[in-house]
């Protein structure tokens, strides 16, 4: 069965961390290719005044060389939330059941996934592949899971990449990659102070950023 990797972010801006968490990602679980996703209005973070077409515009040089990677613009194209539900539905829609999706996340992430917009569905259109942190437990103790969510973790959980590839949707796997110290709100404060941020991200989006007076 195809496999397509789904990343979703407001990618604030993108960075190396992003990126690296992308290959490793695509290259361990054998994904065909991987879609990252600019959200256009993110119902959960701020995109601090920096425009859906700019910080797309950012992705799409970052992943300029990467055969593996693609631009899907499809949220800056809809009114009102970004919802990853309605992202889902619209894939399904496109490329039928007979395509695994397997949505990328953090761990941190799954921590509040029980907040997002009828969450219980996602599993229905996809898996889940979530990033654990090298050196960390399956969830870090400060940001424990919910009752609702351990029960739904317990429930798709699996650690065999197979079940990835024989159906279309609903399990949860964890991987662990590359420990990489990099943060969007970070690069913005560097940018804000005119520090450098160079070997943090792609030097083209680095000359797109100052280009267009971005995060000052």
């Amino acid at each position: 069965m195809k496999t397509i990797g789904i990343f979703g972010g407001t990618f604030n801006p993108i960075h190396y961390g992003h990126l690296r968490m992308a290959q490793e990602l695509a290259v361990g679980l054998n994904i065909d290719s991987i879609r990252f996703i600019p959200s256009a209005n993110p119902p959960h973070k701020s995109t601090h005044n920096i425009s859906a077409s700019h910080r797309a515009a950012m992705v799409d040089l970052a992943i300029a060389n990467n055969p593996l990677f693609h631009l899907d613009d499809q949220e800056l194209k809809r009114t009102g939330h970004s919802y990853t539900i309605d992202t889902l539905q619209n894939l399904r829609d496109e490329l039928g059941h007979e395509v695994s999706i397997i949505l990328l996340m953090g761990s941190d992430a799954f921590t509040q996934f029980d907040t997002w917009h009828r969450w219980q569905e996602i599993i229905m259109l996809c898996h889940i592949a979530m990033v654990q942190r090298p050196q960390a437990s399956k969830i870090e103790p400060s940001r424990k899971l919910s009752p609702v969510l351990e029960n739904f973790l317990h429930n798709h959980y699996t650690e065999t990449t197979d079940d990835l590839y024989t159906s279309p949707a609903g399990h949860i796997t964890m991987r662990q990659i590359t420990a990489l110290d990099i943060s969007s709100t970070a690069i913005r404060d560097a940018f804000q102070h005119s520090k450098s941020a160079r070997y943090l991200m792609p030097d083209s989006v680095i000359d797109y950023i100052q280009t267009h007076q971005l995060y000052k």
